[in-house]
């Protein structure tokens, strides 16, 4: 069997009619786990949040709820993404406390220190370089700011989703982490690791990292 990796997923870069079909199911499906990691987060009225790979925008959308007086921007590398994202938060952008665009992590278009909170949930396993995107994430942080990763597979859980992720990695090129790996990666970025939390029965991490 070849080890070269598959076409990119829907998952990775939806587009088309059936990329927002996916990107509406994403939507639902991980709800309950955006809930599970933001619930972990001590979030201000007046943060700038920046949700870096936003796809179909309900994080966005929880985010904008947490900090009501504050700003939150989305990013995503798909337009389809964008287009799905901005129409979910219609409102919220109307009343100018949201903003989603297209971009890339590996170049984001903000100043340095511009956040007080940098999410990813669901998304860093395919960004094209962790360890260089990671740095591209500091950059954007403002000095204690912090970096949230919420995600439902990661190497070495018992979830059949996260077993199966890990079996074919070589074929998806999901970048799948231990959580000694995750710390490890976030520490040479420059975060300090502030905690990591894990249920491995659900394949669910999450990790919170500091900018120093």
């Amino acid at each position: 069997m070849s080890s070269k990796p598959i076409p990119i997923t829907q998952c990775q870069k939806p587009r088309g009619w059936l990329g927002r079909f996916t990107l509406h199911r994403m939507n639902a499906s991980h709800s309950k786990l955006t809930d599970w990691g933001l619930s972990q987060l001590s979030v201000s009225p007046n943060f700038t949040i920046l949700d870096a790979g936003c796809g179909g925008g309900r994080t966005v959308s929880k985010l904008a709820t947490l900090t009501p007086q504050g700003h939150v921007f989305g990013i995503d590398y798909s337009a389809d993404s964008v287009s799905v994202s901005q129409k979910l938060n219609a409102p919220a952008i109307a009343a100018g406390r949201v903003q989603i665009q297209q971009a890339s992590v590996s170049q984001l278009p903000f100043a340095d220190g511009t956040f007080d909170l940098v999410t990813g949930v669901e998304t860093h396993f395919w960004w094209p370089n962790l360890a260089t995107d990671l740095l591209e994430i500091f950059r954007v942080i403002k000095p204690s700011g912090q970096f949230a990763i919420i995600a439902e597979v990661y190497k070495g859980a018992t979830h059949l989703a996260s077993r199966l992720a890990e079996k074919y990695a070589d074929r998806t090129a999901m970048k799948l982490l231990t959580p000694d790996e995750h710390r490890e990666l976030l520490a040479a970025a420059g975060f300090r690791v502030a905690q990591l939390d894990t249920i491995p029965n659900k394949g669910w991490i999450f990790a919170l990292a500091q900018k120093p």
